[in-house]
């Protein structure tokens, strides 16, 4: 047997809230560790270079909270702080 590694991007750990951004006219959901992950790293570094460093906390936090559950309260709170200052909340 063999165990599968999965990344943070495949996770499935709910945050905290549920953030709903509205992005080029289209509402974006976002309530997973996985579906938070891929939303803030397939933007290009350009478009987050501002936040540069909020941005670094937030996928940080969102790989921690990837592997353990209980770290999931931090991540919400980093995206948060994220979304605010980037006025997509």
């Amino acid at each position: 047997m063999t165990a599968i590694a999965i990344g943070p991007s495949d996770s499935e750990t709910p945050l905290r809230a549920i953030f709903k951004i509205n992005l080029n006219g289209k509402t974006v959901s976002i309530g997973t560790v996985g579906q938070a992950y891929q939303f803030i790293t397939s933007l290009s570094s350009i478009e987050w270079i501002e936040f540069r460093s909020l941005h670094a906390d937030a996928v940080s936090a969102l790989q921690r909270a990837a592997d353990n559950a209980m770290l999931t309260v931090q991540a919400t709170n980093a995206l948060r702080v994220l979304f605010v200052r980037a006025r997509l909340l």
